[in-house]
């Protein structure tokens, strides 16, 4: 069986892609038994749509792939601590569980509260936390020229 190691990896494959295209380097993958059924990175620049997080185009796709608005049976791996729009997000789509690598102190979910996921969600943290946070940290440094 794999473990949340390989899939953060899978995320993190999606996040380089965002890098790659100019995008902040989030990505995201859904996993039903055993499976990546979806997988999404930022795109707000590519769309022009602030909305275009990593997790929500992660989750409808993963939707679109099961025939369901419900994804209780599955688990989604993100690079980073999700905002809290895609939080409520994950909350509406009842998601079984979230895995994140780096937390964001600035605009992550838990910053407003631990009670924005659904109260079946469990919540994993700091998986390949230094990798994912290195990322972040390597794009922001090469926006600002520092």
């Amino acid at each position: 069986m794999l473990d949340d190691t390989y899939y953060m990896r899978e995320a993190l494959k999606e996040a380089q892609q965002a890098y790659a295209e100019g995008e902040i380097p989030v990505g995201a993958v859904v996993v039903s038994e055993g499976r990546v059924i979806a997988k999404g990175r930022n795109a707000t620049e590519r769309l022009q749509d602030v909305t275009a997080h990593a997790e929500i185009i992660a989750i409808t796709a993963a939707a679109n792939y099961l025939g369901s608005k419900y994804l209780s049976d599955c688990v989604l791996y993100v690079t980073l601590e999700p905002c809290p729009m895609c939080a409520g997000a994950l909350a509406w789509a009842q998601v079984g569980r979230v895995v994140y690598g780096a937390s964001d102190e600035k605009r992550g979910f838990l910053r407003f509260g631990s009670g924005m996921l659904h109260p079946k969600t469990i919540q994993t943290t700091g998986v390949l936390e230094s990798e994912c946070r290195a990322l972040m940290l390597a794009f922001f440094k090469e926006r600002r020229g520092a």
